[in-house]
């Protein structure tokens, strides 16, 4: 298989998480949080602790605005600042034990839906689609 073919089915299943990731999430969000606020609760969630660079990169987003929805989060309670012992000037940014409750809430959701998109797989699939998700994250995803 030459590079282009490899690279083009790379660009279309990088199309098809995406669209997926949206199906699955939808109207999975908690009231009183923007799309956005979600989805860096979500990045928080599997990645803490973060930096605010790390958010900024990741959501696409220059840092005062990454600031100023990290600000309204803590304001909210989910999610809270930690100070590095070795680096005073270093913070690290987690979830609060709500933001873990919230996100714990919604991940269980997600997880009824991702079931469902699966529930028609043989065990030796899962195991397959199981290796396979191993192998993208350590030679593409890493």
């Amino acid at each position: 298989m030459d590079n282009n073919h490899l690279f083009q089915k790379f660009v279309a299943f990088s199309a098809a998480v995406h669209q997926i990731t949206n199906d699955i999430t939808k109207d999975v969000k908690s009231e009183g949080l923007t799309p956005l606020q979600y989805k860096i609760l979500e990045y928080i969630a599997v990645s803490q602790p973060v930096t605010l660079s790390e958010i900024s990169d990741c959501m696409q987003m220059s840092m005062p605005n990454t600031s100023r929805e990290l600000k309204k989060l803590s304001e909210k309670g989910v999610c809270a600042r930690i100070t590095d012992p070795d680096d005073r000037r270093k913070q690290g940014i987690t979830l609060s034990a709500a933001g873990e409750a919230l996100m714990n809430e919604s991940f269980q959701q997600i997880a009824v839906r991702f079931e469902q998109r699966i529930q028609d797989t043989t065990a030796e699939e899962r195991k397959e689609i199981e290796r396979a998700l191993d192998l993208l994250q350590q030679k593409v995803f890493y």
